[in-house]
């Protein structure tokens, strides 16, 4: 496999969430810790052995990386709504 495809494919993971949280905002901080905890659960479970490719790794990571960000960026970047400041 090509290092410019596993590259690309990261960048992509890194990307789309940072594009989804600008376009969308952040949403509820329960679907940004779900994400979180999905992303974590998924690095731990263990990879059958007949998976274990080099394509299924990309499609892994891509998830794993995109839910961490999605997540932990919504987290971040979270403002309740009754919490807003008023401008004179």
């Amino acid at each position: 496999m090509p290092t410019i495809l596993a590259v690309l494919v990261y960048l992509v993971a890194m990307g789309l969430p940072v594009l989804l949280l600008q376009h969308f905002h952040s949403q509820h901080w329960l679907w940004h810790t779900f994400a979180v905890v999905a992303a974590v659960g998924l690095g731990f479970v263990p990879i059958p052995p007949e998976y274990q490719r080099p394509g299924f790794d990309l499609l892994f990571g891509f998830v794993f990386i995109s839910l961490m960000i999605w997540g932990a960026g919504g987290l971040i970047l979270y403002h309740s709504h009754g919490h807003r400041e008023k401008h004179a």
